[in-house]
């Protein structure tokens, strides 16, 4: 068995699949959901990013389906990573999902981060997800309710409450069987504890009823949990000696490399500023903030050039570097892509001097590392939750041993972005479990 996630943008696939990598499984995070694009690819989980979510429902909806007729193969599960915020366009992407897999485990709950399922419509910290900026700012007047969302594309809907599902055992399988027997399309399951969601994966991972999960990373690093997942193959059964030996001749010349780690932060998020204010004053590192202005404008402004020298003359130094999307009047959320597109054009002539590369945004990391050439990364390392570490699959000219870590904007804690610049320079990080969970801010382009 091999697991495919399909998600709709980079910094959700990774830390989706992260859960898989830590339990020992070789995972991969893919730019593109092609089977051209993954055939050398000898992974037991594979996380095709599809882009789709700022594209039309119709067009994400095609996306999606053709990635899992792309990359369906005998014995392949299949887990739809969606926000656990509910941004983009998930319900259609299910919905164009469900006839080709059977019925939609919907669970979207990541106690983890402070995001749980009651009712089947989603909380932040126990408070309704229509009271948070992120949700204000894109579907204001709209309620947060997954059965109203799934069925306006389409689909039938059942609820499993909490106590149903802490019944476990047969009982719940039966549950379960039953509204699979039923015709029933798409199961909600409310949940809101990580013990929920592992009960959860512990029954759906057994069943023979044609069925796949929907959810963010909270119900996949539960599946991801179970022992004899994938045949049992751990990450110290699995390692070889030769492949031991790389990795150990990598830290020592990644111990010796002093070039500079670059933070790429798109997203406008307050839990992001406030992350951002933590990474100045404990890393007392430089900040650039670029003015959208430049952005949107491309080599055509003036100071286009200016820009790229000054960021050029920074990394030059060798000394890390913040460098961010400012915000003016005309902010549009949907200019999120184009933005990120252009910030990673400015870095481009000079990711060659990079050891490191930190991304928060979803749309800021797919723009760099497809700006640099680098189409897939595998996951070794997770630093929180939902913040992850991985290196190009195939060896980057560029920097051959390049980390790179992944973050959604208006996700983890306060600590984030600091922990993983120690992760980068391989100084022990503070521990973050004192600190609770960031709520979901408002975002320009991050994920949960």
């Amino acid at each position: 068995m091999s697991m495919l996630i399909i998600a709709d943008d980079l910094s959700g696939a990774a830390d989706c699949a992260i859960g898989f990598a830590s339990a020992g499984y070789r995972t991969v995070v893919a730019l593109e959901a092609s089977a051209q694009a993954l055939d050398a690819h000898a992974a037991d989980v594979i996380a095709a990013d599809t882009d789709t979510r700022r594209l039309t429902a119709a067009e994400a909806a095609r996306r999606t389906a053709a990635a899992w007729q792309a990359l369906r193969v005998p014995g392949r599960r299949l887990y739809k990573k969606i926000d656990s915020t509910l941004r983009g366009n998930w319900a259609a992407e299910v919905a164009a999902l469900q006839p080709l897999a059977g019925l939609a485990i919907v669970a979207p709950a990541f106690p983890a981060t402070g995001r749980t399922l009651r009712g089947g419509r989603v909380l932040v910290h126990g408070k309704p997800l229509e009271g948070t900026d992120t949700w204000k700012l894109e579907n204001a007047g709209r309620a947060a309710d997954l059965h109203a969302m799934l069925a306006e594309v389409g689909l039938s809907t059942a609820q499993l409450n909490v106590d149903a599902l802490r019944e476990g055992g047969q009982a719940l399988t039966a549950r379960i069987a039953a509204v699979a027997a039923s015709g029933t399309q798409a199961l909600i399951v409310d949940a809101e504890t990580s013990e929920d969601l592992l009960t959860l994966a512990q029954a759906t991972t057994q069943m023979d009823q044609a069925l796949f999960w929907v959810g963010s990373g909270g119900l996949a690093r539960e599946i991801a949990s179970l022992e004899g997942l994938f045949g049992a193959r751990a990450a110290e059964e699995t390692t070889s000696a030769s492949e031991r030996q790389r990795e150990k001749q990598e830290k020592q010349q990644k111990q010796q490399d002093h070039s500079p780690v670059l933070v790429l932060v798109g997203s406008l998020s307050a839990v992001s500023e406030r992350q951002c204010a933590m990474l100045r004053d404990r890393a007392g590192m430089a900040e650039l903030t670029v003015p959208p202005g430049v952005l949107r404008d491309g080599e055509r402004h003036a100071d286009w050039a200016a820009w790229q020298t000054r960021i050029g003359e920074a990394l030059g130094t060798r000394a890390d570097l913040l460098l961010r999307i400012g915000r003016d009047d005309a902010f549009d959320p949907a200019e999120g892509a184009l933005l990120s597109a252009a910030l990673a054009a400015l870095v481009k002539p000079h990711f060659a001097a990079l050891r490191g590369l930190i991304a928060t945004g979803g749309e800021t990391a797919r723009a760099m590392l497809s700006a640099a050439g680098i189409g897939s990364i595998e996951l070794i390392a997770e630093i929180e939750a939902g913040v992850a570490v991985g290196k190009p699959v195939a060896t980057c000219a560029l920097r051959p041993h390049l980390r790179i870590v992944t973050k959604a904007g208006a996700f983890g804690t306060d600590h984030a972005l600091f922990a993983a610049w120690r992760y980068l320079h391989e100084a022990p990080a503070e521990p973050a479990a004192s600190a609770a969970p960031a709520a979901a801010g408002t975002g320009l382009h991050d994920s949960a």
